[in-house]
């Protein structure tokens, strides 16, 4: 293996939905008779990929088939893609948390992981009590833990209920630890899943910093999130899984507005409907059913000249009253990072929305800059928790030139992202 710290051959993972083994002593029995005669398992050749919009016509699906990769020492690796792609099964096959079904995964030094809020803890110990017990699961001596207290209890900010029962932490409280945790006992590969989307944005920057600071030590961090600002930052490299296999890798600057720009491609054939089975976070209280692009004469578009303004129409299904509600319309660069963040009400007043389906003309006087971008909805209620959330829905261009020609955007490289309205006074002294 070299420099290389994590080789991932010919890996799949096979469940049998509903039931947990084979689910008969039959196939039991087939499955022995199979491994006496040396013969392939006979359960391996059936299997559905992991399409989760389509029924198995057989009863097994393959979560993870055919995944082969390699990660070198101090790299920093990207795992990408829908919900439901594979991504957790992949870290947790490499964590060692689950076998795979056939395949092999070889791996150098110790492995941290942090799948899950509340993974490696135990409930009824105390935060001080479960420092101590990751960190001889890892394989660390005592005096090597100790050594580190200090700096992973103030790391996660919780000094004041160190002695408290975890099971009383908040789940923001447990990501906390956990990373700190992870990330103090010197594992020589981290691997870090979207838990981390459940601390606050201050932690969440103090988590990246961390990660890189591992990295820059020359140890290796696997990074799951759908967050492709923080993947752009921190990874140099990424793959992308789809239906539980490889669907794209590449380099994180080239692979990212890739990755997004297909993912608008897939819904652009709708016409203004977005799909049901479109990947968004819903809680079932009320659902985005329409997009669309216009000029200020209400014709779709996809271009736009310079300085042109432009309008973006919805429709939304409120499926029960919401009485405490807010419209968020992100505007995002290919990178996925937002430039504009566009709500109804500039004091952030929530909205009463009785249940019924409600039309929204949203007309922007920003000029943007030329360049692509993408489209990202969200109805929240008054904490900010989402009860529906679509990202990188719908894109759009932006040209140089103005409707007129004459007025075009003169340089060669762009520089930002918003021209803004300024009132600029020079005064000769």
């Amino acid at each position: 293996m070299s420099d290389t710290v994590i080789e991932v051959e010919g890996v799949g993972k096979q469940y049998r939905l509903g039931l947990v083994g084979t689910g008969t002593i039959g196939h039991d029995l087939n499955r022995f008779w199979a491994k006496i005669k040396g013969k392939e398992d006979p359960y391996l050749k059936i299997g559905d990929l992991n399409d989760q919009h389509q029924k198995s016509e057989n009863g097994w699906v393959w979560a993870l088939k055919d995944i082969s990769f390699s990660v070198k020492r101090g790299e920093v690796l990207g795992i990408i893609g829908k919900n439901g792609a594979g991504k957790s099964t992949l870290f947790k096959l490499i964590s060692r948390v689950t076998s795979p079904t056939v395949g092999t995964i070889r791996a150098k030094g110790r492995i941290a992981s942090l799948l899950e809020v509340g993974t490696g803890f135990h409930p009824e110990l105390t935060g001080r009590e479960n420092i101590f017990l990751n960190g001889a699961i890892l394989g660390m001596s005592k005096s090597e833990i100790r050594s580190k207290f200090d700096e992973i209890v103030d790391f996660s900010g919780v000094e004041r209920y160190i002695d408290t029962p975890v099971k009383r932490y908040s789940s923001g409280m447990y990501v906390r630890l956990a990373f700190a945790v992870a990330a103090h006992l010197e594992p020589e590969i981290l691997i870090i899943d979207e838990v981390l989307a459940v601390g606050d944005a201050e932690f969440q920057r103090k988590c990246l910093g961390k990660m890189k600071d591992v990295a820059g030590e020359g140890r290796t961090v696997l990074y799951v999130s759908h967050n492709m600002p923080s993947v752009k930052e921190l990874c140099t490299s990424v793959i992308v899984l789809k239906h539980g296999t490889i669907h794209d890798t590449g380099k994180t600057h080239d692979l990212i507005p890739r990755y997004l720009a297909e993912t608008i491609k897939a819904i652009e054939s709708t016409d203004g409907e977005i799909p049901v089975n479109i990947d968004r976070l819903n809680t079932g209280g009320a659902r985005f059913t329409q997009i669309h692009i216009m000029s200020e004469k209400l014709v779709p578009k996809r271009v736009f000249h310079f300085k042109e303004k432009f309008i973006i129409k919805l429709q939304i299904d409120i499926l029960k009253k919401l009485e405490r509600a807010a419209i968020y319309l992100f505007i995002c660069n290919p990178m996925g990072e937002t430039i504009i963040m566009a709500t109804e009400n500039a004091q952030f007043n929530c909205l009463l929305f009785e249940q019924g389906i409600y039309e929204i003309n949203v007309k922007f006087e920003d000029v943007l800059m030329p360049g692509s971008y993408n489209i990202e909805l969200l109805i929240c209620d008054n904490k900010g928790s989402s009860i529906d959330c679509i990202q990188n829905i719908k894109g759009f261009q932006i040209m140089k030139q103005t409707r007129t020609n004459d007025e075009e955007y003169p340089f060669v490289p762009v520089h930002g992202y918003i021209l803004p309205k300024t009132h600029w006074n020079i005064n000769k002294l």
